[in-house]
C-alpha cells in the first residue's frame, strides 16, 4: 500500500514538472491585422510578444512583402542593438523602439508612400525557443481634391430620341479610388432604361485615382426646375470603413419642350374697350421649343396676322368679336388653339330735339332734349357758361327773357369708361328791340385828351350799335361784337371840349339810345423858377468845392509830418534837411467866393499864404 502511494506521488510530481517547463517555453507574438494611415504621414507597427525569458536575451526581426511574394529584411534588433538594413527602401525612414508597455516594439515608418501598402512580418526567437512571426497589413488613404462638375450649354428637347447628356462630374487624385454618385435634387440617381450614369477610372503617375462619371437621361418637362450635382465618397484612415463625401456646385439645364396650352389674351387696354382705342391682342404658349403663331378675326377669313401679337389702331363697333390664336410646334407639327372676345363700347353722337339754333319771344317757355345711342349706361348734363344748368336729358326754358338767350351744351358721359363723351350745342335767341343796359350820364368830369365809352345793347336780331354826338357828327372810332343776348361796343372820343355823346342801339323792331354828357376839366400846371434852381446849384457847387479843399489840407498836413520825420524818399532823421520856399514845392488850392475877389490861397502846411507868394 505504501509503495503505491510513493508511485502515485512520483507520478504526480513529473506531471507538474512537464506543465511548468511547458510554461516557461511557449513564446507568442501579437500583431495588429492593419494599420491604417495617411499618405505623407508616419505609421506606427506594433509587435508584442510573450516569453518568461528577459528582453536582452530576444532577437527581433523585420521584414516586408509584397502579396505572396519573397519577404525583404527591413531591420534587427538583438538585445539592446539594432542593425538596419541599408539595401533596403526603408533604411531612411524607419526606427524601431520599445514601447511603454513590457515586451513591446515598434516599427515607426515616415513620409509613407503608396508603394508601402505591403504587409509587415515581425520575426521574434528567444534562446531557447524557434522564432514565432507576426504580421500587420498597412492601409494607405489619400484624399482626393474637391469634385467638380460641368453641365451642357445648349438646350435639351423632351423629345429627343436618345438619352441626352446632362453633364460630367470628375474627382481627382484620390486612394483608394472614390465614388461619385448622381443626384437630381435630393434623389440619387441609378441606372434605369432612363437614366445611365457612366463611371471611368485612371490612375495618375503619381499611383492616386481620378474618376470621372458622365450622366445621360430622358428629360422632361418637369426636369427645368431640377438641381443636378455630384457626391464624391472616398476613405480615410481611422473612419472604420465608413466613407467621407464632398459634394459639387449644383447645376440647372435648359429644357426645350412644346407647349400644351396657349393662352390669349387682350394686353391693353386693361379697362373697358371703346372706338378710337388702340387695342393689343397677345398671344404665348406655355412652352419653349420652335413654334409658330397666327391670329385671326372670325368673322373675317381673310383678316389673318401671322405674329403672337396684333395691334388694332382706331378700333370701331366693327372690329368686336371673337380671334383666334393658333400656336402650331415645327418639330412635332402639332396645333393648339385659344379664343378671345373684343367688345368695342361705342357712344354715338348726342341727338338735340330742336337743333341748332331756335327762336324765342319773351316770355315763351320751351323744352329741349338730348340724348346718344350707347353700348353702356349715360349721364346727360346741360351747361351755360361752363355752368351746370341741369342733370337730366330735357332741358326746360320757361319764360323766356333776354338773358335767355345764349349757348347751352349738351355733354353725354359714359361712367364706366373714362373719356368716353359726346357733346351738341342749342343756340337760343330770344327776339325784341333793343334794350341799352347803361343809363343816361348826366356828366362825366375828365382831365384827359381821350375817354373810352362802353355801351351794351340786348335784343334779337342782334342790334346794330351806332355812336354820335350832339351835333349829330358819327363817331367812326367805335368796335362792336356780339354777345349771347346782343351786342356790345366800346369807342375812343377825342377830347377838346365838353361834348355829349349818343350810343344808339337799332334793329327791325325797334332803336334805344342813351346819352353820356362829358366835360372837360382844365388843371393848372406850376411854372418852374429859375432863380430857385440857380440858387440850389450854386450851393451844391460850394459844397463839392469845401469837401475838396477839406481833403487835400489833410493829404498836405500827412505829407509834411511825413518829411519831418525823414520818411520820405528813404531820408533818416539824421540826414540834414534844406528846405526851399517855391511856388513849385507847394500846393496850392485857391477858393473864390461869388461875392468878393478875394482869394486863400493854402500851402502844403495848411497854413495861409499872402498874395505875393502865390
Amino acid at each position: 500500500m505504501a509503495e503505491r502511494n510513493t508511485a502515485s506521488l512520483l507520478a504526480g510530481l513529473l506531471l507538474a514538472l512537464f506543465h511548468t517547463w511547458g510554461a516557461w517555453a511557449a513564446l507568442e507574438v501579437y500583431m495588429n491585422d492593419t494599420v491604417e494611415v495617411a499618405l505623407k504621414g508616419t505609421a506606427k507597427i506594433t509587435c508584442r510578444y510573450t516569453s518568461e525569458e528577459g528582453r536582452g536575451s530576444m532577437y527581433i526581426q523585420w521584414f516586408f512583402r509584397k502579396g505572396t511574394g519573397e519577404r525583404h529584411k527591413i531591420c534587427e534588433q538583438a538585445g539592446m542593438m539594432t542593425t538596419i538594413n541599408r539595401t533596403s527602401p526603408y533604411a531612411n525612414r524607419i526606427s524601431m523602439n520599445d514601447t511603454e508597455t513590457p515586451a513591446e516594439v515598434a516599427l515607426s515608418i515616415r513620409d509613407v508612400q503608396l508603394s508601402d501598402e505591403v504587409d509587415f512580418i515581425c520575426s521574434v526567437k528567444s534562446i531557447s525557443e524557434n522564432p514565432v512571426e507576426g504580421h500587420t497589413s498597412l492601409k494607405v488613404f489619400a484624399k482626393p481634391d474637391h469634385p467638380t462638375i460641368e453641365g451642357v450649354t445648349t438646350g435639351l428637347s423632351v423629345n429627343a430620341d436618345s438619352l441626352s447628356k446632362i453633364g460630367t462630374c470628375k474627382v481627382r487624385n484620390g486612394y483608394p479610388k472614390p465614388k461619385i454618385t448622381w443626384y437630381k435634387n435630393t434623389m440619387p440617381l441609378r441606372n434605369t432604361d432612363n437614366v445611365n450614369v457612366e463611371t471611368s477610372s485612371t490612375m495618375e503617375s503619381s499611383g492616386l485615382f481620378s474618376v470621372k462619371s458622365v450622366l445621360t437621361m430622358k428629360v422632361d418637362r418637369k426636369d427645368k426646375d431640377a438641381k443636378f450635382y455630384c457626391e464624391a465618397n472616398y476613405y480615410l484612415p481611422g473612419t472604420n470603413g465608413i466613407m467621407a463625401m464632398m459634394e459639387t456646385t449644383k447645376i440647372n439645364i435648359t429644357v426645350i419642350y412644346p407647349s400644351t396650352f396657349v393662352d390669349f389674351w387682350i394686353e391693353s387696354p386693361k379697362g373697358p374697350i371703346k372706338e378710337g382705342d388702340t387695342v393689343e391682342l397677345r398671344c404665348r404658349g406655355d412652352g419653349n421649343a420652335v413654334e409658330t403663331y397666327s391670329i385671326k378675326d372670325l368673322k373675317n377669313d381673310d383678316l389673318t396676322w401671322d405674329a403672337d401679337k396684333v395691334v388694332l389702331e382706331n378700333v370701331t363697333r366693327l372690329d368686336s368679336g371673337e380671334y383666334e390664336c393658333t400656336l402650331t410646334n415645327i418639330d412635332i407639327f402639332e396645333e393648339i388653339s385659344n379664343r378671345t372676345a373684343v367688345f368695342v363700347n361705342y357712344l354715338d353722337e348726342a341727338v338735340l330735339n330742336p337743333s341748332d339754333t331756335i327762336l324765342m319771344d319773351k316770355g315763351d317757355t320751351i323744352t329741349a332734349t338730348c340724348n346718344a345711342l350707347s353700348s353702356l349706361q349715360t349721364n346727360t348734363a346741360w351747361f351755360k357758361n361752363n355752368k351746370k344748368i341741369s342733370k337730366d336729358h330735357s332741358l326746360i326754358l320757361e319764360a323766356a327773357t333776354f338773358d335767355t338767350s345764349g349757348t347751352y351744351l349738351c355733354v353725354v358721359t359714359v361712367p364706366e369708361v373714362e373719356g368716353m363723351e359726346t357733346r351738341g350745342s342749342l343756340h337760343v335767341h330770344v327776339k325784341g328791340k333793343p334794350e341799352i343796359q347803361e343809363k343816361d350820364v348826366n356828366e362825366i368830369e375828365t382831365s384827359d385828351e381821350t375817354i373810352i365809352l362802353s355801351c351794351h345793347a340786348k335784343g334779337y336780331p342782334t342790334p346794330k350799335i351806332t355812336w354820335t354826338t350832339s351835333e349829330g357828327k358819327v363817331i367812326n372810332s367805335g368796335s362792336q361784337m356780339e354777345t349771347d343776348s346782343g351786342a356790345k361796343s366800346q369807342v375812343t372820343v377825342q377830347l377838346t371840349s365838353d361834348v355829349t355823346v349818343f350810343c344808339n342801339a337799332s334793329n327791325e323792331f325797334d332803336s334805344d339810345s342813351v346819352s353820356f354828357n362829358i366835360k372837360v376839366k382844365i388843371t393848372k400846371s406850376e411854372t418852374p423858377n429859375p432863380s430857385k434852381e440857380k440858387r440850389e446849384s450854386k450851393g451844391v457847387v460850394i459844397a463839392v468845392i469845401i469837401i475838396c479843399i477839406l481833403l487835400l489840407a489833410i493829404l498836405g498836413s500827412v505829407l509834411y509830418f511825413l518829411y519831418k520825420k525823414g520818411k520820405i524818399c528813404n531820408r533818416s532823421g539824421k540826414q540834414d534837411i534844406t528846405k526851399e520856399k517855391s511856388s513849385k514845392d507847394n500846393i496850392v488850392v485857391e477858393m473864390k467866393s461869388d461875392n468878393t475877389e478875394e482869394a486863400i490861397l493854402l500851402g502844403v502846411n495848411g497854413d495861409k499864404q499872402p498874395p505875393g507868394d502865390q
